[in-house]
């Protein structure tokens, strides 16, 4: 379309199609809200400003209030597993605070990396 041709386009408040930037699309939103007995947790590592947060078990059931299930200190895929299965809502905790876990089980440890 040549320069004389959209003006008209313009002035109407339409702009030709072809000239249209966009922005790239923003990723929706998540209007999943954190709930349950893990809350604490997720309230903590929400929370801080620090890109990465460094917990021991023993932190965690201190921030939570119960021990963590056996498998927990066992199994690192009780901490990584990639499923949307409603017995995993538990991973919501760091998942809702833009986090990961990253299990270091003989250390006892879970580190928490901001954003990946």
């Amino acid at each position: 379309m040549t320069w004389p041709a959209w003006i008209p386009q313009w002035l109407r408040g339409r702009a030709p199609e072809a000239d249209v930037r966009r922005m790239p699309d923003a990723p929706a939103p998540s209007h999943r809200r954190m709930s349950g007995e893990y809350l604490a947790l997720h309230k903590y590592l929400n929370d801080r400003y620090a890109s990465t947060v460094v917990l021991t078990f023993q932190q965690i059931e201190a921030l939570l209030g119960f021990t963590l299930p056996p498998v927990a200190k066992s199994d690192p895929a009780w901490w990584t597993a990639v499923t949307a299965a409603t017995d995993m809502r538990y991973q919501d905790a760091w998942k809702l605070a833009d986090r990961t876990a990253v299990p270091n089980l003989p250390a006892r440890i879970i580190v928490f990396p901001r954003g990946t």
